[in-house]
């Protein structure tokens, strides 16, 4: 019981909970840390380094972003191996037997009773700590981070950054109006990915029940190596952030200091 309370705790972290700002930043994939009750998963050294294992790069551009806002930052703790916190219990990847070209071997024989303990363990905490988050804000505003792998399955990606929405589309469409005011990079909606491939649960769990404004944003994990690097890019998403906003009326819910 210790050790599932330990777990249970780690599974989350809730940075600059002072933040005043009418959004609230999320980074489900922010950690690669593999508890050492799970052996690894079976991984090498280097798998569990991956981009398979986390987003390399969006934890350092979020806590930027919290900086220059005045935001709030919910971050997980674990591996998205272990618990995929972007995805419900019930989806298949949310504890995935392969990652692109790597078989993960702790989860292949996963029994009910396991992957139950898993979403008791890493998910609920999660999930739990971002709801608290939104529900302490009277017009909450969801942005979350993540970066993706400039080649998948062999095949080269251009798109430089994504911006993702599901059936809510006003915060991505007032990003992508003015995308080129802010970055040269190339920028494309629902790319690399989209709703289609069941990358949008935090949106749906805490975004669309309730009407809030959000929106997830894809960056390519070549751009953001260095922390100098994650440091610009989140100022730079930050001030397109409020331009967004503030062309949407809502310039009063978010302050730029960057």
């Amino acid at each position: 019981m210790a050790d599932f309370a330990e777990q249970t705790k780690r599974a989350v972290e809730v940075l600059n909970p002072g933040g005043r700002s009418s959004v609230v930043l999320v980074c489900e994939h922010a950690s690669a840390d593999i508890p050492a009750s799970y052996g690894g998963l079976g991984l090498s050294a280097a798998a569990r380094q991956s981009h398979v294992a986390w987003d390399p790069g969006a934890l350092g551009v979020a806590r930027a972003m919290s900086r220059a806002l005045g935001a709030v930052l919910v971050a997980g703790r674990v591996s998205r191996l272990v618990y995929d916190c972007n995805r419900p219990p019930e989806a298949p990847d949310a504890m995935p037997a392969r990652s692109e070209i790597h078989d993960i071997p702790g989860n292949q024989t996963l029994t009910e009773a396991d992957r139950q303990a898993r979403v008791a363990q890493v998910y609920r905490p999660f999930r739990d700590a971002l709801a608290q988050t939104m529900a302490s804000l009277s017009q909450p505003v969801l942005v979350t981070i993540h970066s993706f792998t400039p080649v998948y399955h062999g095949v080269a990606r251009a798109v430089q950054i994504g911006v993702l929405h599901d059936t809510d589309r006003r915060l991505a469409d007032a990003l992508l109006d003015r995308a080129a005011d802010h970055t040269a990079w190339m920028v494309e909606r629902n790319a690399p990915y989209g709703p289609s491939d069941g990358v949008t649960h935090t949106l749906r769990e805490h975004g669309l029940p309730n009407g809030h404004l959000n929106v997830m944003l894809e960056i390519r994990n070549d751009l953001i190596v260095t922390d100098a690097a994650q440091a610009e890019v989140g100022r730079t998403i930050a001030r397109w952030l409020a331009a967004a906003m503030a062309a949407m009326g809502r310039q009063g819910d978010v302050r730029c200091s960057a």
